[in-house]
């Protein structure tokens, strides 16, 4: 197998140049900038930046026999029902392991004594700045569902192999999720060896 070097240059040079930068929407969970900018290409032109006030949080609970929970909902944006891992958001002065065991809580009820981070992702780093992280929550226990005054959720549990399969042919979108399941697939494979 030959070995491709990795580039040669500085991953810190920003090619861009800020001009103006203006606040043009917010609300409690998101911001909106307009930054007046000179492109890499040297032409002057607009970038709009979603700021998030809160980080991304998806977790995946997986029980000893292999089970995971997937949460339904209507997503408002989409005008479409998903199928996600649980998921919220946390916000930024938070520790994001309280925030997911929080979220975890909220929308299956369970606790877990066992929490690993799984993934660190930017959800659409052309537009938004949103952090995400994945966590797998095992050692699981029962509780009531709390859910927010906005959520109308329904919960499935299922084989975490056959939500991987709903990700490889489409049934689950959410970027989240698919970057969670297909994480924690390969993480629990390898520990099994």
């Amino acid at each position: 197998m030959t070995h491709i070097p990795s580039p040669d240059f500085d991953e810190t040079h920003n090619p861009w140049q800020v001009l103006s930068s203006e606040v043009t929407y917010q609300n409690p969970w998101i911001r909106v900038r307009e930054d007046q900018v000179i492109n890499p290409k040297g032409g002057r032109g607009i970038y709009g930046v979603v700021t998030m006030k809160n980080k991304a949080l998806g977790i995946i609970p997986v029980d000893a026999q292999g089970n995971t929970w997937l949460v339904g909902q209507y997503r408002y944006p989409l005008n479409e029902y998903s199928w996600e891992i649980p998921m919220g958001g946390g916000p930024v002065e938070v520790d994001i392991l309280e925030s997911a065991q929080r979220e975890l809580k909220e929308e299956t009820g369970f606790t877990a004594r066992r929490w690993t981070n799984i993934a660190r992702l930017h959800t659409s780093n052309s537009v938004t700045d949103e952090e995400g992280f994945v966590f797998l929550a095992e050692e699981l226990e029962a509780g009531d569902v709390e859910p927010e005054e906005t959520e109308d959720l329904r919960l499935w549990k299922l084989p975490l192999s056959e939500a991987v399969a709903m990700v490889m042919d489409s049934r689950i979108t959410d970027a989240i999720s698919v970057a969670g399941l297909l994480k924690a697939e390969r993480l629990l494979n390898a520990r099994r060896g």
